[in-house]
């Protein structure tokens, strides 16, 4: 089984890779993050032509998070249970979604950014972050297979951008979110992707020449439950398909998973 994520930044202008990088790859879930669309917008039919069904919550052209199954969709939420709410008047955005692929519980994440370490986005950020931890143990605690895969703003080490300096003071590299994101593996996730990917990078910024210059960081990231991890036999970052134009600011992430014993 081959599952996938892969933050698409904005998927109406870029159904058309989306869909052709599936049939290329053969993959079998494919989780996505930044939709950026309504789901009255969201572009089903070019999915569904090819043997996928979709599952989407979107709210506005920010944000946006979808599961694409040709293993059959089940059991959708579009939040998961306390997850904390944004704006003057709190609401739930559009940035977690599971379903059931396969066996699996596959949840697409958009982890907020944070903006700045003094702006109350990071405060929220890591509310969301310790939300998500309390929701991770109960998964593990059910036994069920679960991944939680996406764009989780946050680079967990050093050597996971292309300069330390560079982001001293900044959001994704500080201590808070790194432990938040710690204790979230801690209830017993593990990273998927790091063994078989030393030193690759998952994201580059459309400015500065960040993708040739190969200035970029590893945000992208798949944590599987333990009937997950014992599944990996290989995972991979397709750095192709940051190239071109039209291309996403962020690059496919596949994890392969043997049949259940």
């Amino acid at each position: 089984m081959r599952i996938a994520t892969w933050n698409v930044n904005s998927i109406r202008a870029r159904v058309d890779r989306v869909t052709s990088w599936l049939e290329r790859n053969d993959v079998d879930v494919l989780a996505m993050q930044e939709t950026k669309c309504k789901d009255a917008q969201f572009p089903h039919l070019p999915f569904e032509a090819i043997g996928y069904e979709v599952a989407h919550t979107g709210l506005s052209q920010w944000n946006g998070v979808a599961v694409v199954s040709r293993v059959g969709i089940e059991d959708v939420e579009t939040a998961f249970e306390a997850q904390p709410g944004w704006g003057e008047q709190l609401a739930t955005e559009a940035r977690a979604l599971g379903a059931t692929c396969g066996g699996v519980r596959v949840w697409s994440l958009y982890v907020p950014n944070g903006r700045t370490i003094v702006d109350p986005h990071y405060t929220y950020k890591l509310e969301w972050l310790a939300a998500l931890r309390a929701s991770a143990a109960s998964w593990v605690a059910s036994g069920t297979p679960t991944m939680l895969l996406g764009d989780w703003n946050i680079a967990p080490l050093d050597e996971d951008v292309w300069d330390r300096e560079f982001f001293e003071g900044s959001t994704h590299v500080t201590a808070p979110e790194r432990e938040a994101l710690a204790a979230i593996e801690a209830t017993g996730f593990t990273e998927l992707t790091r063994s078989y990917t030393p030193g690759e990078y998952t994201y580059w910024d459309y400015t500065q020449l960040r993708f040739p210059k190969r200035q970029g960081m590893r945000i992208d990231l798949a944590l599987g439950s333990p009937e997950v991890t014992a599944r990996v036999t290989g995972a991979r970052i397709d750095r192709e398909e940051r190239k071109g134009k039209g291309a996403s600011d962020h690059a496919p992430v596949v994890v392969e998973l043997a049949d259940p014993a």
